[in-house]
């Protein structure tokens, strides 16, 4: 093994480079380590992958999957379609609907179970998209005041698809369901017209599947902003493709750009998304994270808490310990958000905060950056702090990390315990209230 502490120049490549190779929904039967399988298994595959987005590539089955683990590797579960990840009638039913082989029949058994699944969770399509003179402004995101995301229409696909992701509706094919921008100067536009926005979220899909040039063009005109304080780019490429920033042929070139919004003042932000410390133990994945660190840019580390792949607290006292020492920072525990395979990935929140307790209780201080277990709500992100119990009553101890009325932030609020919720509206005002202090003026907004 290299040792991986040796400093080499950033324009120097220790990597030959490798070929990406993607494999679909259509070339399942191509993928050789799933032959050992059983035909039901793969069947149900193929049905999971009809609904729900299908991707990955040789990198990941080659190295990140141990495949003597199989069905419970964790980068396996992340990547590869499971039956369970369909409800057993949605199953059912396009299942029965491909074996009678009618392709009408399939197409509308597939759209019907992918309405079902709640394709733009939180309000993202109805209250998260911004207007300028009474038009809608595809691509771009408003929800939190100093925040803005955008959506590169280049960067609308990933380098492999995670089984949980909450946009998955992005990767169906259906231009109703995908957010993306489609000219490059509404973005600059919008900021400018915005004097509240200081930070601008590049995510996708996976902006890093772009070549280098596109992504400068976002970019370079970003660095003309006074008013932009920091750039995020949000990415799993460091996991799925970290031959990205190593030997890719315009591996360099994404470096320069990095060197480049540093030296302009700009803070950037590889916001990188982690699910298991699996994803951190090739030789390449920690040279493309030191490659990154080496640029000036910060590696901040997110992702939600996962049944199947990661729902107990050593693997993410683990996973938080190993980002440290790599120079990451953890910065969030996410919930499974409410879409689709949310019921084979959620987990109460009760267990979730106490996951989350366990395994800060592992790590030291440095390593206890990570927020959470934090809900990306309709409201906003909302932490749960903890379980008390207060004038004899159980509850929830929540408060706002971030929400659509910024003055709702760091506002502790309470709810009645429940062991089996999942999601904030399965929760109930504790102590007599009628409603959350935030309920009244979230539902002026909404009639706005």
């Amino acid at each position: 093994m290299r040792d991986t502490n040796t400093v080499i120049p950033l324009h120097q490549s220790t990597e030959e480079p490798r070929r990406f190779k993607v494999f679909t929904a259509k070339q399942l039967d191509k993928i050789e380590p799933l032959q050992r399988l059983d035909e039901d298994t793969r069947f149900a595959m193929e049905v999971v992958a009809s609904v729900l987005p299908f991707r990955v590539n040789e990198y990941v089955i080659d190295e990140l999957i141990d495949w003597d683990k199989v069905p419970n590797d964790p980068i396996y579960q992340l990547t590869f379609p499971q039956k369970g990840m369909l409800a057993p009638e949605h199953f059912d039913h396009v299942a029965n609907a491909m074996r009678d082989g009618d392709k009408d029949t399939i197409k509308q058994a597939i759209a019907e179970v992918r309405e079902a699944l709640n394709p733009h969770p939180a309000g993202q399509m109805e209250h998260n998209i911004p207007e300028v003179d009474g038009e809608k402004i595809n691509g771009i995101q408003h929800k939190y005041n100093e925040t803005v995301l955008f959506f590169p229409s280049q960067g609308q696909v990933c380098h492999s698809y995670c089984t949980f992701c909450f946009r998955w509706a992005q990767f169906i094919g259906d231009n109703d369901l995908k957010i993306a921008a489609k000219e490059a100067g509404q973005l600059k536009k919008y900021i400018q017209a915005h004097p509240e926005i200081t930070d601008v979220l590049i995510t996708g899909g996976d902006p890093l599947v772009m070549k280098t040039k596109n992504l400068r063009a976002h970019i370079e005109p970003l660095l003309e902003l006074e008013q932009i304080r920091t750039i995020r780019i949000g990415s799993k490429a460091l996991t799925f493709w970290p031959h990205r920033v190593v030997s890719d042929a315009d591996a360099q070139d994404l470096l320069d750009l990095f060197r480049e919004v540093i030296d302009s003042g700009k803070h950037l932000a590889l916001m990188a998304h982690y699910n298991h410390w699996q994803e951190l133990r090739t030789d390449i994945a920690k040279e493309a994270i030191r490659r990154v660190r080496d640029t000036g840019a910060e590696i901040r580390a997110q992702g939600p808490l996962l049944a199947h792949i990661n729902d107990n607290a050593d693997d993410w006292a683990k996973l938080w310990q190993s980002q440290v020492e790599l120079g990451i920072i953890p910065y969030y525990m996410f919930v499974e958000r409410d879409t689709g395979a949310r019921h084979y990935f959620e987990v109460p929140l009760a267990k979730a905060w106490q996951i989350y307790r366990d395994a800060m209780k592992q790590v030291s201080g440095i390593a206890r950056t990570a927020r959470g277990p934090s809900m990306s709500s309709h409201p906003g992100k909302v932490e749960i702090q903890g379980v008390t119990e207060i004038k004899g009553e159980k509850v929830f101890v929540l408060r706002f990390i971030q929400g659509r009325n910024h003055d709702w932030v760091q506002r502790p609020f309470f709810a009645k315990y429940n062991e089996d919720a999942t999601w904030l509206n399965h929760l109930e005002p504790a102590l007599g209230d009628s409603q959350f202090f935030f309920e009244e003026e979230l539902a002026e907004m909404e009639g706005e």
